[in-house]
C-alpha cells in the first residue's frame, strides 16, 4: 500500500548520463492551439457526438453539460499539478510524485489506452467525410491518415502548431456552419433539452432517464478530454509556471463552447425525434442546406480528422519519451525512446505510435468508445487523488497555480466519477480491469524490484525552481 499512496517522493538524484529534455519552444497561443486540436471540436461532433444521441436522444445536449462542468474541477486538478510537475509524462509523472510509484503506472496505462487507440478509431472515420470527393475504404483511409499524421510528428513542434492551427481553424468554421443552421430550422423549442426522449427502433419515442445520462458521462468526459495535452505539453511551454493553467482553462472553455453550441442547435433543428435518434448529421446538415454546404463540412470534419491524429500522434510520442527517460522498460527500449532528431522531436517513439496506429485501422474496434470512456473516467479519478494529496510536505510551498475551493474540488470529484464507474457495462470494466490486472504484474515482477532504477519520475531541472 505504501506504493500507492506514499508521501510525496523526492525526485531520485541523477545517475549517470544527464536525461534529454524537450525544447521549450511553444507559448500559451501554440499551446493552445495544439491543445485544442487534441479535443478536435469537428471530428469529436460528428463522429463521437452522434453515439449519445443515439442512446440519450434530446439529452445529449444537457450529458455533455454536465461532464463539462465535472471538467472544470478535473482541468483545476490538472493546472495545479502541471505546474507543481510540469514533465512531458503528463498525468503519470504527476500521480507518481504525489500518490506514489504504482499509481502512477497505473494512470499510465490507461493513459495509453485512451491515446493509443483512439487516434486510428477516430481516423478510419475520414473515409466517410471524403465521399463526397472520393471514396476510399475504411481501414485504408485511416492508415493513410495515420502515417501522415506520424511525418508531421516527426517535424519540430513550432511548425506543428502552425499546421495543426489552421486545420483548427477550418474544423470550427464547420462547427460553426452546422450551429447556424441547425438554430436556422429549428423544429421544437428550447424545453426539449430538459425533457430526455430518445426514438426506439419502430420510431415511437422513449423517456431518457437520470441512470442512463449518469451512464453517458463518461463519455461525455471523453468528449472534451483533449484539454489534458496541455500538460503533456508543459516540458515544451515557456513558462510553465503560468502558461500550463492558462493553457488547460482556456482550451476546455472554448472546445465547450465549440461542442456544446452546435449539439444544441442540432438537438433543436432535427426534422424529427428519428432523425435525431440516428445521429445522421450528414443527411441533416445537406437536408437544411444543400450539397455544396454539405461537401465542404464534410471536408472540413475530414481536415479535422487528421489534424487530430497529428496532435494525438506528437501526444503519444512525448509520453512514451517520458517514459523511456524514467527508466519504465529494458535498458534497449530506453536507450530507443528516448532518442531526438534533427527537429528536436523523439522520432523512435513517435514511429512507434504512428505506424501500429496505421496497422490497427484493420481491426475490429468497436468496443473501444466503451473501453475509453471507462479509461478516461479511471485516469481522471486518480488525478483527482493526486490533486488531493498535492499540498504535503515539499509542495505545500512550492511556486504553483493553486486552485480554488481545495480540497473540496478533488474529494466531491472523486466521489462522483467512482459513482460514474459503477453505472458503466461490466464488458468495458472488465477489459479495462483486465488490462490494468496485467499492468500491474509487470509492475510487481519488473518495476518494483528494481525501484531504485526504474520507473524514477524526472522533472526538467529548469522546471523545478
Amino acid at each position: 500500500m505504501t506504493d500507492t499512496l506514499s508521501a510525496p517522493q523526492a525526485l531520485a538524484p541523477a545517475t549517470g548520463p544527464t536525461p534529454q529534455k524537450l525544447r521549450r519552444s511553444i507559448g500559451v497561443v501554440g499551446g493552445t492551439l495544439l491543445t485544442l486540436s487534441c479535443v478536435t471540436p469537428a471530428s469529436t461532433l460528428f463522429v463521437v457526438v452522434p453515439d449519445l444521441f443515439s442512446s440519450l436522444g434530446t439529452y445529449t445536449a444537457l450529458t455533455i453539460a454536465i461532464g463539462s462542468l465535472l471538467c472544470i474541477a478535473v482541468a483545476f486538478c490538472y493546472s495545479e499539478l502541471g505546474t507543481l510537475i510540469p514533465s512531458a509524462g503528463g498525468e503519470y509523472a504527476m500521480v507518481s510524485t504525489m500518490a506514489g510509484r504504482l499509481a502512477g503506472w497505473l494512470v499510465f496505462v490507461l493513459s495509453l489506452l485512451v491515446v493509443m487507440i483512439v487516434p486510428p478509431v477516430i481516423a478510419m472515420g475520414t473515409a466517410d467525410y471524403l465521399a463526397p470527393v472520393v471514396h476510399i475504404p475504411a481501414p485504408v483511409a485511416g492508415a493513410g491518415v495515420m502515417l501522415l499524421a506520424t511525418l508531421a510528428g516527426l517535424l519540430d513542434l513550432r511548425a506543428n502548431a502552425w499546421i495543426t492551427g489552421i486545420f483548427l481553424v477550418l474544423e470550427v468554421i464547420a462547427a460553426a456552419v452546422v450551429a447556424v443552421l441547425g438554430f436556422a430550422h429549428s423544429e421544437r423549442g428550447a424545453s426539449a433539452l430538459v425533457h430526455g426522449s430518445v426514438a426506439q427502433p419502430d420510431g415511437g419515442p422513449s423517456n431518457v432517464t437520470a441512470m442512463m445520462v449518469i451512464s453517458g458521462l463518461a463519455i461525455a468526459l471523453f468528449i472534451t478530454q483533449g484539454f489534458s495535452t496541455a500538460v503533456y505539453l508543459s516540458e515544451e511551454l515557456e513558462n510553465p509556471r503560468r502558461n500550463v493553467a492558462r493553457t488547460v482553462l482556456a482550451t476546455l472553455a472554448i472546445s465547450t463552447a465549440v461542442i456544446l453550441v452546435p449539439v444544441i442547435a442540432i438537438t433543436l433543428g432535427a426534422p424529427d425525434l428519428e432523425a435525431l435518434t440516428s445521429g445522421d448529421l450528414n443527411t441533416m446538415v445537406a437536408a437544411w442546406s444543400n450539397s455544396a454546404v454539405g461537401t465542404f463540412v464534410s471536408l472540413c470534419v475530414a481536415l479535422a480528422i487528421i489534424n487530430a491524429g497529428i496532435v494525438m500522434v506528437i501526444q503519444n510520442s512525448r509520453v512514451l519519451f517520458a517514459s523511456a527517460r524514467d527508466k519504465a522498460w529494458p535498458a534497449p527500449v530506453n536507450h530507443a525512446l528516448s532518442r531526438l532528431g534533427r527537429f528536436g522531436s523523439p522520432w523512435v517513439a513517435t514511429l512507434i505510435v504512428g505506424v501500429p496506429g496505421a496497422a490497427l485501422c484493420f481491426v475490429n474496434l468497436d468496443t473501444l468508445y466503451g473501453v475509453t470512456g471507462v479509461s478516461v473516467t479511471a485516469m481522471y479519478l486518480l488525478v483527482a487523488v493526486a490533486a488531493l494529496l498535492c499540498r504535503r510536505g515539499a509542495h505545500r510551498e512550492a511556486p504553483a497555480w493553486r486552485m480554488p475551493l481545495w480540497p473540496a474540488v478533488p474529494v466531491l470529484l472523486i466521489v462522483v466519477l467512482a459513482y460514474i464507474l459503477t453505472q458503466q457495462e461490466s464488458e468495458y470494466l472488465l477489459w479495462t480491469g483486465g488490462i490494468t490486472a496485467v499492468a500491474t504484474l509487470y509492475w510487481a515482477f519488473y518495476l518494483r524490484p528494481r525501484k531504485e532504477t526504474h520507473w524514477t519520475v524526472s522533472i526538467p531541472e529548469d522546471a523545478r525552481a
